[in-house]
């Protein structure tokens, strides 16, 4: 069996995870051993779960942001125990994670990433870009506007209920610190 890497994006409240959780599902009812992932960072709703912003959740392995090839297999006890890996919030990850998404799929492996394609001021976010180029298939998903309804590509970050366009590139939230937005109604950087 040939490699295969998967990359579902999109901006926040469009179903990222949710549709990760699918596929990983999907995989699971194939008989395929499937490990998932996210970052250490990510503690928003649980620390060993991976859960949507609606509350569907599966156990996962949590990984440093700056994962390697030598810590991710030792992590894991090699790739060859699985068919398939999953990993949530892939934006978070740092600039060696698409070659170790590829070194994975050189194995035979089938990857599966979900993440944010924009930051909050909407530039291309972490290896997400790289890992967008790299898969062999993309679903980018859209969210719906909370202003006007329209679908939303953007992800809004709220202080007092306000838009900023300020501040550090990663703020872990939910929805009181962002919403999603079309292009029409985000607040791009002054």
């Amino acid at each position: 069996m040939s490699g295969r890497l998967e990359a579902v994006t999109g901006c926040m409240f469009s179903g990222k995870t949710e549709e990760l959780l699918r596929r990983v599902e999907r995989a699971r009812i194939a008989r395929k051993e499937v490990v998932l992932f996210k970052p250490e960072l990510d503690t928003r709703y649980a620390v060993e779960e991976v859960v949507t912003h609606y509350g569907r959740s599966l156990p996962c392995q949590r990984l440093p942001t700056d994962i390697s090839w030598e810590r991710f297999s030792a992590w894991t006890n090699g790739p060859g125990a699985a068919d398939v890996f999953a990993f949530d919030e892939a934006h978070f990850f740092g600039p060696g994670f698409p070659a170790l998404c590829e070194r994975i799929v050189a194995l035979g492996k089938r990857v599966i990433v979900a993440g944010l394609d924009l930051n909050f001021r909407g530039e291309p976010f972490g290896p997400m870009p790289q890992l967008l180029a790299l898969a062999d298939e993309v679903v980018k998903l859209a969210a719906v506007c909370t202003v006007c309804g329209e679908p939303a590509t953007r992800s809004q970050r709220l202080v007092d209920g306000r838009p900023v366009t300020g501040g550090p590139e990663v703020l872990i939230g939910g929805l009181k610190t962002y919403e999603p937005r079309c292009r029409t109604h985000f607040a791009p950087p002054a």
